[in-house]
């Protein structure tokens, strides 16, 4: 039997509305910003592109009703940019060093996140890893194109998608 909207806690039941609020506000301040202009016309105009985008945006990423721990996804900073760091090194030796044997291929990630914000973090995150590259998805899986398949890329995936999933607490995507 599936719960109705009556029955949920009350601040599961807002979480849409806060987020539609929130992303409206965020995307109108961008409207100001880039237009410079204050004049009433350019209000109303910007007020309409703000609804336009926000359904949009609220249609292509659902709100959910988990949220980031900020204070944890600071914590994988210094990590992604010693990965970064690391990717950067790697493939420019490769390009400097046309000899470097390469093992180029896909690997099939089966991965425990959901499509959404937390899955799109995990493949921006996993594409700064050393000669990875998102290149594809299922509803359970990322496809990654590979420098060099010999790598453990998969267990290298594996510890990603468990330090990132302490930054994200659960929940299930609004129908």
């Amino acid at each position: 039997m599936t719960e109705s909207r009556s029955t949920q806690p009350a601040n599961e039941a807002k979480r849409p509305l806060r987020t539609a609020l929130a992303r409206g506000a965020m995307l109108f301040g961008l409207w100001i910003v880039l237009m410079h202009s204050t004049k009433a016309g350019d209000l109303a105009v910007g007020m309409l592109a703000t609804i336009a985008a926000t359904w949009a945006s609220l249609h292509l990423l659902p709100p959910e009703t988990g949220r980031v721990r900020f204070g944890r996804m600071l914590l994988l900073t210094p990590r992604f940019l010693w990965q970064s760091l690391k990717a950067g090194v790697d493939v420019a030796g490769r390009a400097f060093a046309p000899g470097l044997p390469l093992h180029t291929g896909f690997v099939n990630y089966r991965t425990g996140f959901r499509r959404g914000q937390a899955r799109n973090n995990f493949a921006t995150i996993t594409s700064l890893m050393p000669g990875t590259v998102p290149a594809g998805e299922s509803p359970d899986s990322i496809e990654f194109h590979c420098l060099d398949t010999t790598q453990p890329i998969v267990a290298q995936m594996a510890d990603e998608e468990r330090l990132l999933a302490k930054a994200f607490e659960p929940g299930r995507t609004h129908g």
